[in-house]
């Protein structure tokens, strides 16, 4: 029951980046059973590239692979062997694509493609583009590990479309300096600044129009309306309950109705609950959702007492919040937080 209030059993994605993952770490002699223990995937999943898995799925094989290589840089060096390929029909697109910006606004616009667990924007500034990662907001253990993943990715990305092995201007992480900070500039290739405020990748602004090697427009025509196509797949349900989530999200500490939220969205209160009835969830359930989101990254990321996160998540009352924690989670905030 608990387990169904996480945005990553919410969310679907491909087996691409696990199977690469695991391909890779098999190679290594880490053994895939242990790699995929508990996560609902079979060995012969990895060969079906049309199924799709939940990102909880996709994250309790990332565990497996920190707790069976100890390798705390795993992140950065899975990054690096996650060539463009590896994204499917989406990554074939953009090597067709124009321009290293065509491609990069088409990834952009797919992006439950790429399967991140970030909101990714291209941003340029003067001579620097960006390319920056916000919004993380899934297992909160594993932050480091998908920043890294996500950011050295995307350097082998560009790379590949570019043909080149072009390094980047620098690269910004939110987090504080890791154990294994001094691996960054050595496998990146450029200055690295830590707690910076936001992650981001960030490259020669003038590579943005340069064309790409294996630009082909009817194949990238094409491609298109494959990434259409999956791209619905993955985002079957309505758009209306993330939207529900974002208002949420901003008003915790004030209170929260399916009326006001009504009124913000533009929707009458009825016609709200009527669409949710049939999406079989309801708001308390969304709002439960949004809450727990918020207590699991405030007990992991941050020092502060109990009383004031049940403040920010808009309990009058500590104890409400710690039955309700308990009931999400089968235990206590304060177990959880250790």
């Amino acid at each position: 029951m608990a387990t169904s209030l996480l945005p990553e059993e919410r969310a679907l994605t491909t087996l691409h980046t696990i199977a690469l993952a695991v391909t890779n770490l098999d190679h290594g002699g880490t053994d895939r059973e242990r790699l995929l223990e508990g996560s609902g995937v079979a060995c012969a999943d990895l060969d079906t590239p049309d199924k799709l898995i939940s990102h909880a799925q996709e994250l309790r094989v990332f565990a497996n692979a920190l707790a069976a290589t100890r390798d705390p840089a795993l992140g950065l060096s899975l990054g690096l062997r996650m060539h463009v390929s590896a994204y499917g029909i989406l990554g074939y697109t953009m090597l067709a694509s124009r321009t290293l910006r065509d491609a990069l606004v088409l990834a952009l616009g797919h992006s439950a493609l790429l399967g991140t667990y970030f909101k990714l924007s291209l941003e340029v500034e003067g001579p620097e583009a960006r390319l920056v990662a916000a919004g993380y907001r899934y297992a909160p253990e594993l932050t480091v590990f998908n920043s890294e993943l996500c950011l050295t990715s995307l350097l082998t990305v560009l790379q590949d479309l570019l043909g080149s092995l072009i390094r980047p201007t620098r690269v910004c992480l939110s987090y504080r300096p890791p154990l294994h900070a001094a691996s960054y500039e050595q496998m990146l290739g450029c200055p690295v600044e830590f707690g910076a405020s936001s992650n981001a990748l960030c490259f020669d602004a003038a590579l943005l129009e340069r064309g790409l090697p294996l630009a082909d427009p009817v194949t990238c025509h094409y491609g298109l309306q494959q990434c259409l196509k999956l791209d619905a797949q993955l985002n079957s349900r309505h758009d209306v309950l993330d939207q529900i989530r974002q208002h949420l999200a901003g008003n915790l500490r004030e209170s929260c109705d399916l009326d006001s939220v009504a009124r913000q969205l533009h929707r009458s209160e009825r016609t709200l609950r009527r669409h949710l009835q049939r999406l079989n969830t309801s708001f308390q359930r969304l709002l439960d959702e949004v809450r727990y989101d918020k207590a699991r990254q405030l007990l992991v990321q941050t020092d502060l007492p109990i009383y004031l996160i049940a403040e920010q998540l808009g309990y009058s009352e500590t104890a409400s919040f710690r039955h309700a924690f308990q009931r999400w989670s089968g235990q206590s905030p304060s177990l959880y937080r250790r």
